[in-house]
């Protein structure tokens, strides 16, 4: 099958949920409009939003940290 022959690809906008064209003529995909991206960003920005996990190494204990990792300490 062609690329001409293909239905767009129809992606619900992250943060309305609204399904939009997943194309090039949407310069906001995969958000429908520049305002649920700009509200995407700030929950980003403001630790709404957050990615699962480990917490990150604070860098002010990073010599303990390597001290540790060369005794085999994983305390």
């Amino acid at each position: 099958m062609s690329q001409s022959n293909q239905r767009p690809l129809k992606v619900a906008c992250p943060q309305c949920k609204t399904k939009v064209e997943w194309s090039e003529q949407n310069p906001y995909r995969p958000f429908c409009s520049e305002r649920c991206k700009m509200l995407d960003l700030g929950a980003w920005a403001d630790e709404s939003h957050r990615i699962a996990g480990e917490p990150a190494m604070d860098e002010h204990n990073i010599e303990e940290w390597l001290a540790r990792a060369e005794r085999g300490d994983d305390r």
